[in-house]
């Protein structure tokens, strides 16, 4: 995902310093070049040689080593970076970057960046919360660095409060929005629904289906990357959300449907991919559900809302409008009616017969339909398939 990428990472005085063993790490397994960048104080944390063994790159720390290639250094690492992080970052070099000191390497190549860069402080919680520091912060917001504000919990001086630094998945998050894909949906809203509804039958019973929500999940995460403003609209599933997304969970098949009718008018581009379930029990507390004596059990069952339908009727000039049909028999077919009955822009349709798509699975095969086009994908997996979608509604 970052092949071709060039990460800085500078790493200060902190007992943090350890952890951004482990960011590396996961930053080299997705192809990218780390640089690492240390302070002196933080040689007595973390020794230079466990950064150079997972990167394979010297770890710099003094401005005037000789003993690399012969250029200016921060300024050639400065060009090359497509990001810089600073984390740990102690409360003496955000005091120096915000007032323009560069008197290291850490802080003399962040002064030659051009790139974006990250701040994510890690120090005691009254360090954190005195004023001055606060002003520094603020300080480099004005000149355009990104802040990673610090978790609370239970610090290495024993206090407990905010200074924590977040965890290394948490900041490669943040370098992945950055970096990781061109932000060509840049200014563009989107709902995404994922995962299944439930009716309730009773206390204990509900109707639902076998949705996972991991197509709907993927399409999430690929928009946030590639720029998009997300709002996902998701049923009950055991799936972490994507981090950067507005989350709005639902239950119901009409709560799924209010919370998105409700913000539609609002999106640029609208993506269906939850499985909603298509019925409702008809008051469920007086139905006679349970089996009694030879009785026969029952239930009157009524459709639930048509979410797709009622966007179409109400699609704004200029929406697009996606669906997603999942057949067993004649997808063409059946598809391209949905597409037209419903007034979408597009529809994506699998075969649940097919193997490797369908619920459950990390892979999906799926056709993209719009009124004048038919593209067959291959198998893919759903974060390829997302990427897949997203770049055909930028196309259509």
């Amino acid at each position: 995902m970052l092949k071709g990428k060039t990460v800085v990472l500078g790493v200060t005085g902190s007992i943090a310093a350890y952890k951004i063993a482990n960011l590396a790490s996961m930053l080299v397994k997705l192809h990218a070049d780390v640089n690492v960048i240390m302070t002196r104080n933080a040689t007595n944390f973390i020794n230079p040689i466990t950064f150079e063994t997972l990167t394979g790159n010297k770890c710099l720390i003094d401005t005037f080593d000789r003993n690399f290639q012969f250029n200016v250094e921060h300024v050639a690492l400065a060009k090359r970076a497509d990001i810089f992080m600073v984390a740990p970052a102690s409360a003496n070099v955000i005091g120096k970057i915000a007032h323009g000191i560069a008197d290291d390497m850490l802080t003399t190549t962040i002064m030659a960046c051009k790139c974006p860069k990250l701040i994510s402080p890690a120090m005691n919680t009254n360090m954190f919360e005195n004023p001055i520091l606060q002003d520094n912060l603020k300080i480099l917001e004005k000149y355009g660095y990104e802040l990673i504000q610090p978790a609370s919990g239970y610090l290495a001086c024993g206090d407990t409060g905010a200074g924590k630094m977040p965890e290394p998945e948490t900041l490669l998050q943040y370098i992945l929005r950055t970096i990781a894909k061109e932000k060509d949906l840049a200014g563009k809203q989107i709902l995404i629904t994922a995962g299944p509804t439930q009716e309730k039958i009773d206390p204990v019973r509900y109707i639902t289906n076998h949705s996972t929500g991991k197509m709907g999940y993927a399409l999430a995460r690929a928009a946030m990357l590639r720029g998009a403003r997300v709002t996902l609209v998701t049923g009950p599933v055991a799936i972490e959300p994507p981090m950067f997304v507005d989350v709005v969970p639902v239950t119901s098949a009409q709560h799924m449907a209010d919370a998105v009718i409700s913000r539609a008018p609002q999106m640029d581009i609208i993506i269906k991919a939850a499985a909603v379930a298509d019925y409702r029990p008809v008051n469920p507390a007086d139905e006679k559900i349970k089996k009694r004596d030879g009785e026969e059990a029952s239930i009157s069952l009524e459709r639930t809302t048509d979410i797709l339908k009622t966007l179409g009727e109400q699609k704004k000039e200029g929406q697009f409008l996606c669906g997603f049909s999942m057949e067993t028999e004649n997808m063409l077919e059946n598809s391209k009616a949905k597409l037209e009955k419903k007034n979408l822009d597009m529809i994506v349709a699998n075969n649940l017969k097919v193997q490797g798509a369908g619920f459950g699975t990390d892979t999906n095969v799926v056709t993209l339909i719009t009124k004048d086009t038919i593209k067959e994908l291959e198998l893919m997996s759903k974060d390829q398939v997302a990427d897949a979608i997203l770049t055909a509604i930028l196309e259509g």
